[in-house]
C-alpha cells in the first residue's frame, strides 16, 4: 500500500469512537465536545485534561441498562445493572448512574467510601474483591450492603462473624469461574481455573454447604465474570450456560430454587475506527444473553433466576476524551532500516513520534494490555499529507506510549492540542505518580457547560507527602555532612 491510495481520515472525527456530541468546528475545524472547544477547556483546566460528556455516560447508562432489563423481562424474568465502578469513580459519577437506575459494584473499601458518600442506597450496592479485609467487611455489613460477593472460604467465615455481630442475615453470592476463556488480553480473562479471581464451578455444591451452615448468611446464586473487553457473546452464551449446569444441584442442596445469576460483565467498546466494525450493539448483546438463558433454564427445568450484570467500560469508556498538548516530534526511519517491517504500519517508510505532556501515568492500558486508542489534532485540521504516528508521553519509559500507531496530518506541531478519544475507562482509574507527575484533573460536560468533578495534584501536594526527619543530616555546601 502507497500513501497515494490511503483514504485520509486523518482528520476525520468517528462518532462511534468519540462521544455523540464530539465534531469539528466550523473556526479552523477545532474539535467541540458538547458545544465546547477543546481548547477552551485546556486553556480553563489545564493539559493534559480527562473529559466526561455526562450527557453521553448518561445516556449509555440508559440505553444499557434498558436493553439488559428489557430482554429479561422478555423471558419472563428482571434484571438488576449494576455500574461497575472500578471502570471509573468520582461522588458525581456514581451519583450519574444512580439517578438513572442501576445499582452500584464497588471493590474495595474506597470505592464503598465513594459510593456511600454519594448517596447511594447500600442495599443497592455489590461489594466484590478477592482480599477483602475484615474492617472492609465489617464496613460493609454495618452500611447494609446488599449483596457480598463470596471468592475464597475464608471470605465465608469473615462475612458470617461480622453479619452475626450486626445481628443481620447478610446476602452472598459465590464468585465461580466457568472455564470459559475470554477472547481477550491473558490479564483480563478473569474465568479460566489459574488466576487469583473466585472458586472452580465444580466446587460450588460444597462451598454452598459451607454458607449453608451459618443462618446469619443468605446465599442467593452464582457469578461469574469471563474477562474484559469482549466483542465476541459466544463466551458469554457458553459461560451462562455452564453456570446454570449447576443449579439443580445446589437448588437440591438449599432446598429452594436459586435466585438469582450474576453473569458480570466485560462488554467491549471500540477504541478505534477499525474495532468499531466489530463491536456488537449492547440491544443483541442483551437478546442472545436472554436467550441462551431462557434456553438452558427449559432444558434443565429451572426456574428463571433473577438476573444480574455488571458492565462498567461499556458504559463510560466512549464517554471520555483525553486532552494533550504536544511538546515535541521527531521521525524515525523504517523501510531500509532494522525495524521489522510490520503490516499494521500501513506501509509507511517512516514513523512520526508525537510527544505530549502526559503519557503512561494517565493512561496505563496500552503498557499494562497492548491497548490502542484514536487520536485526532484537536485544536485544529489540516490539508497536509497524513503521517504515521506515534503518541508518546514524557516518562523514561520506552514503553510509555499514549497510541501505538494512527494518521494525522504531517504537519503536528509543539503547542498542538490532541485529543485520544475512548478514554473514559481505566485511564483515571489506573492513574499513578510515576516520575512524580500530577494527576489531570476530571471535568464534565453537560448542556455545553463544563464543571470540575476531580482535582488535579500539584507538586506541591505531592511533595507534601514525603516525611522529614528531624534529625537529619543535611549537606553542607563542600558536600560534607554536618
Amino acid at each position: 500500500m502507497t500513501q497515494a491510495t490511503r483514504t485520509d481520515t486523518s482528520n476525520a472525527i468517528d462518532p462511534r469512537v468519540f462521544p455523540p456530541t464530539a465534531r469539528r468546528g466550523r473556526n479552523c475545524g477545532e474539535l467541540k465536545l458538547n458545544g465546547i472547544r477543546a481548547t477552551a477547556l485546556t486553556e480553563q483546566f489545564g493539559s493534559p485534561l480527562y473529559v466526561v460528556d455526562e450527557n453521553a455516560a448518561r445516556a449509555r447508562a440508559i440505553e444499557v441498562r434498558s436493553a439488559l432489563q428489557s430482554e429479561a423481562e422478555r423471558i419472563g424474568t428482571s434484571a438488576t445493572v449494576y455500574y461497575a465502578t472500578k471502570a471509573f469513580l468520582c461522588i458525581e459519577v456514581a451519583r450519574w448512574m444512580a439517578e438513572e437506575g442501576l445499582a452500584i459494584d464497588v471493590a474495595s473499601g474506597g470505592e464503598l467510601a465513594v459510593a456511600l458518600a454519594a448517596g447511594v442506597d447500600p442495599a443497592r450496592i455489590g461489594f466484590h474483591g478477592n482480599n477483602k479485609s475484615v474492617q472492609e467487611i465489617e464496613r460493609a455489613v454495618a452500611a447494609g450492603v446488599g449483596t457480598i460477593i463470596l471468592d475464597s472460604e475464608f471470605e465465608t467465615e469473615r462475612v458470617a462473624q461480622a453479619a452475626a455481630r450486626a445481628g443481620i442475615r447478610q446476602r452472598v453470592r459465590l464468585r465461580v469461574n466457568s472455564g470459559v476463556h475470554a477472547s481477550t488480553h491473558d490479564f483480563l480473562a478473569t474465568s479460566h481455573e489459574d488466576q487469583k479471581f473466585g472458586q472452580p464451578l465444580s466446587e460450588a455444591p460444597r462451598l454452598v454447604r459451607d454458607i449453608l451452615r451459618h443462618d446469619n448468611l443468605l446465599f442467593v446464586g452464582l457469578h461469574c465474570h469471563i474477562g474484559s473487553q469482549i466483542f465476541a457473546t459466544s463466551g458469554f452464551r457458553e459461560s451462562a450456560r455452564r453456570l446454570l449446569g449447576a443449579y439443580p444441584e445446589l437448588a437440591a442442596i438449599t432446598g429452594r430454587p436459586i435466585p438469582e445469576l450474576n453473569l458480570g460483565g466485560g462488554f467491549g467498546i471500540a477504541y478505534t475506527s477499525a474495532a468499531a466494525d466489530e463491536e456488537p450493539a449492547v440491544a443483541d448483546v442483551a437478546r442472545e444473553l436472554a436467550d441462551i438463558v431462557a434456553e438452558t433454564a427449559s432444558e434443565l427445568g429451572v426456574p428463571l433466576p433473577h438476573l444480574a450484570f455488571e458492565p462498567g467500560r461499556s458504559i463510560i469508556g466512549q464517554a471520555g476524551v483525553t486532552l494533550y498538548t504536544v511538546g515535541t516530534t521527531k521521525s524515525v526511519q523504517l523501510a531500509g532500516s532494522n525495524v521489522a517491517a510490520d503490516p499494521a504500519d500501513l506501509g509507511y517508510a517512516e514513523r512520526l513520534y508525537v510527544s505530549v505532556d502526559g503519557g503512561m501515568s494517565d493512561n496505563a492500558r496500552p503498557a499494562l494490555y497492548g491497548a490502542d486508542y484514536q487520536v485526532r489534532i484537536a485544536n485544529r485540521v489540516s490539508e497536509a499529507e497524513p503521517a504515521l504516528v506515534r503518541v508518546v508521553g514524557k516518562h523514561c519509559e520506552s514503553g510509555d506510549i499514549v497510541v501505538q500507531r494512527d494518521e494525522l496530518p504531517g504537519d503536528v506541531r509543539p503547542g498542538d492540542t490532541l485529543a485520544v478519544a475512548a478514554t473514559g475507562a481505566y485511564c483515571w482509574s489506573l492513574s499513578s505518580n510515576y516520575n512524580y507527575v500530577p494527576r489531570p484533573p476530571v471535568v464534565a460536560l453537560r448542556d455545553g457547560e463544563a464543571r470540575l468533578i476531580v482535582r488535579g495534584e500539584t507538586e506541591d501536594q505531592l511533595l507534601a507527602m514525603s516525611v522529614i526527619s528531624e534529625t537529619h543530616d543535611t549537606p553542607d555546601t563542600n558536600g560534607a555532612t554536618k
